[in-house]
């Protein structure tokens, strides 16, 4: 994928649904070169074509998700790597973000990375000097995660440092929320657990809510985010307690 067809994507997340006409002014290139790429983002199942446009395709594929704000999540997930010391365990949870932390952690030394995830765990396949612990349960094929009752069994019988924690949304008055109650099931639970929850995010997520609530700040050490926060919330986190990091 290159950088024009990258541009597309970050557009159609940032406005749900968008024309060729105005990805043509925006991206300097014929209408005939935007259907062209917005075929291409259609068979690769990013985006679903409509008339005279296209919009999002939702969906919780990891794959998926991991090229919208790319860049952004990148630096997020360097900026995360650095708050784990050479011997720690970890425990990853899911989403596109954390999935590029696992990769940065790779650098460390002794470390152990806990997931539910079996995307985050494929990912770290290769990486034989690292040990990697797959938390049981009930399988969701889209998200790749692993939830329900045996889930919250294994966490029982595991001890981690700190957990990193990808989320949907957040609103000052709901707090970190995300669409899918098992999971956010789970995600609380390893918050409750955890003697340092991190919060890993990119700035789109601020100002909206979703579904369910995994947590409120009181729960949360830090968030990793990028300068597009908004101020206030950036703000009202801070006064909770929870230390702000920008990428």
């Amino acid at each position: 994928m290159h950088e024009r067809q990258k541009a597309i994507l970050n557009l159609i997340l940032e406005q749900k649904e968008v024309s060729v006409t105005l990805l043509s002014e925006r991206l300097g290139v014929s209408g005939v070169t935007i259907r062209q790429d917005l075929n291409y983002l259609e068979e690769q199942g990013f985006i679903k074509r409509v008339h005279g446009g296209a919009v999002l395709n939702e969906t919780d594929d990891i794959s998926t998700r991991m090229v919208f704000n790319y860049k952004q999540k990148l630096k997020i997930a360097q900026k995360a790597a650095t708050l784990v010391e050479d011997g720690e365990t970890v425990l990853i949870e899911a989403g596109s973000t954390n999935a590029l932390v696992a990769r940065a952690l790779i650098e460390k030394k002794g470390i152990t990375i806990i997931t539910p995830n079996v995307f985050i765990a494929r990912e770290l396949r290769e990486y034989l000097d690292t040990p990697v612990v797959l938390l049981g349960g009930l399988y969701q094929h889209q998200s790749e995660s692993l939830v329900g009752k045996i889930t919250k069994l294994c966490i029982d019988h595991l001890n981690f440092h700190k957990a990193f924690i990808g989320v949907d949304g957040f609103s000052q008055t709901a707090g970190f929320t995300g669409k899918d109650m098992m999971r956010a099931e789970i995600i609380a639970y390893i918050a409750a657990k955890s003697p340092q929850v991190i919060v890993v995010t990119d700035s789109s997520k601020f100002g909206k809510t979703q579904l369910t609530t995994y947590f409120g700040p009181q729960d949360v050490d830090y968030v990793i985010t990028d300068e597009g926060i908004p101020a206030d919330d950036k703000t009202f986190l801070e006064a909770a307690g929870v230390t702000v990091l920008l990428t």
